[in-house]
């Protein structure tokens, strides 16, 4: 689904490259459209190097999370609620993090 104030939905995009294929200059499609040149031209590219594909919406969630807490230390989290009971805040101590931090892990794996 595009966001909100996307210009052109999929269908739009498909009616864009039609026309462009058709021999039509993309300034004036992309004028017609309501969106600008390089809008239009952003659109025939991922067309042409991806075929249909191109033409649907990505994905805006980040390509990685560089200050997610690492995988070992969210198992020793959850280690340490299991084995010793301990809470946000003495789990943050032993291991050297935000007691907020500890919560979240804990929440995201349903161990309140």
């Amino acid at each position: 689904m595009p966001h909100r104030n996307a210009r052109l939905t999929p269908h739009g995009r498909r009616l864009l490259i039609d026309r462009v294929t058709a021999g039509r200059p993309v300034a004036h499609v992309a004028t017609e459209l309501g969106i600008s040149r390089a809008t239009g031209h952003k659109w025939v590219r991922r067309y042409r190097q991806h075929g249909d594909e191109g033409l649907l919406d990505r994905s805006c969630r980040p390509h990685h999370s560089p200050r997610r807490v690492p995988d070992h230390t969210e198992q020793q989290i959850i280690d340490l609620r299991r084995t010793r009971r301990l809470g946000p805040a003495r789990i943050a101590g032993i291991l050297h993090l935000h007691a907020s931090t500890v919560h979240r892990v804990l929440t995201r794996h349903h161990m309140p």
